[in-house]
């Protein structure tokens, strides 16, 4: 099962579009945890196969790239009107994309 880390402020802004992007996923049969934490947890969650932040925290994206690259994991920004929109088909086509599926 892959497993997607949306990366906020303090986890909470996220959580409305992780559940939009769960049901995008089971819409779409994808067997997906999805799940948001705050910037500051993200050395303690190595084990997933995408990352996506919040846009504002857009200024962290070189810091948890370094992070998490020795686990070759990809992190990106997710899009500031999929973002506003909470647009959870799109979002979890960008990670599907960033993981190569």
């Amino acid at each position: 099962m892959k497993k997607i880390m949306l990366v906020c402020s303090a986890g909470m802004s996220t959580s409305l579009l992780v559940k939009k992007m769960q049901v995008a996923a089971l819409d779409q049969g994808k067997q997906v945890e999805i799940f948001a934490i705050a910037e500051s947890e993200v050395k303690n969650h190595t084990d997933v196969n995408a990352v996506l932040l919040g846009p504002q925290v857009r200024f962290l994206l070189g810091k948890i790239t370094d992070m998490l690259a020795k686990n070759s994991i990809p992190v990106e920004v997710i899009g500031s009107v999929n973002y506003g929109t909470m647009n959870g088909d799109a979002v979890l086509k960008q990670a599907y994309e960033i993981m190569k599926e």
